[in-house]
């Protein structure tokens, strides 16, 4: 038994991109998730870019429904939010999953869609990581004083009690999202996992030597999309049909800057274990796909053994 952990990201964004209101299906698909074996269940953020149900409502509700699986948001635009605010949010969310919550953050990508989500609700983009990295750290001191003060370049409060305060002491981990040198060393200097999206196992490998000198261990994770056929030409397809209908950009680019496969699960298994052996310890994997319900079965039946197995047959 490897001791890779894999999670699934619930397709909030696919539902809006094909106009679904309904809801339900996230908490079905939470559901069956933990019932196939997978490890976590995953939400992102994005409220106007690409907009999608709030991911810690879904997971509120997923929470109630589910019993041992790991939440967690891929990721969390952190900077959008006050922190007092996000991490009373955070705080319950963790209180109702009884500690099962993973807090993944990020800047948010350097886009001119982006920067007008942040202009869309009052923030200077460029502004975006200080924000953040203050953001993390006045929640861990709201998760952890009572009272809890702080004053920083964006922030600045005194005497605040959050009540309930979160299940665990200090909080629930946070994960960071980036990549370059100045994001991995604030992975380093600020966060309890890491979890990235590189093209390549190779630039995993090097980057995880520098989140590696970190004062205090990481979890290594990886946010990957997958779309697994037994028809590579298929697959290929699909992939595009759902990345370009997701992003609305061409698929040549997005898998310029992100972890994407499309192929046999034999193959999807090997290409995963790569970024395995290049130090990944938990998968979050987004399934391009239309029906969600069928190809999380498909690929907890043809890929999610292969892992578990070490990529024996």
């Amino acid at each position: 038994m490897t001791g890779l952990q894999v999670g699934y990201l619930l397709p909030t964004r696919d539902l809006a991109a094909r106009d679904v209101q309904e809801l339900g299906p996230l908490i079905r698909q939470a559901r069956l998730a933990e019932r196939l074996g997978f490890d976590s269940v995953w939400a992102g953020d994005s409220p106007v870019t690409r907009p999608r149900a709030d991911p810690l409502m879904v997971l509120a509700a997923v929470a109630a429904a589910t019993e041992r699986i790991t939440l967690g948001t891929a990721v969390l635009l952190a900077g959008l939010r006050h922190p007092i605010l996000l991490a009373h949010q955070l705080a319950t969310l963790d209180r109702i999953s009884e500690g099962r919550l993973i807090a993944g953050m990020g800047a948010g990508f350097p886009h001119a869609n982006t920067a007008a989500q942040f202009a869309a609700v009052g923030i200077d983009f460029e502004r975006r990581v200080s924000r953040l990295t203050e953001s993390v750290e006045a929640m861990r001191r709201l998760w952890t004083s009572e009272p809890a003060s702080f004053e920083g370049r964006h922030f600045d409060f005194h005497d605040v009690t959050l009540a309930p305060g979160p299940a665990r002491p200090g909080g629930p981990p946070v994960w960071l999202a980036g990549s370059g040198e100045k994001a991995l060393r604030r992975v380093a200097r600020q966060a309890d996992g890491w979890l990235p999206y590189p093209p390549s196992w190779r630039t995993y490998a090097e980057e995880w030597t520098i989140v590696q000198r970190a004062p205090r261990p990481v979890t290594p994770a990886l946010y990957a999309t997958v779309c697994v056929d037994e028809d590579a030409e298929r697959a290929r397809r699909r992939l595009r049909t759902s990345i370009e209908r997701y992003y609305n950009a061409p698929l040549e680019y997005v898998e310029s800057v992100q972890a994407m496969f499309a192929g046999p699960a034999r193959e999807a298994a090997a290409w995963l274990r790569a970024y395995e052996a290049a130090g990944a310890r938990h998968l979050v994997i987004r399934l391009a796909v239309d029906d969600h319900a069928a190809a999380l079965e498909e690929f907890a039946g043809g890929v999610l053994p292969l892992l578990r197995a070490g990529g024996r047959a």
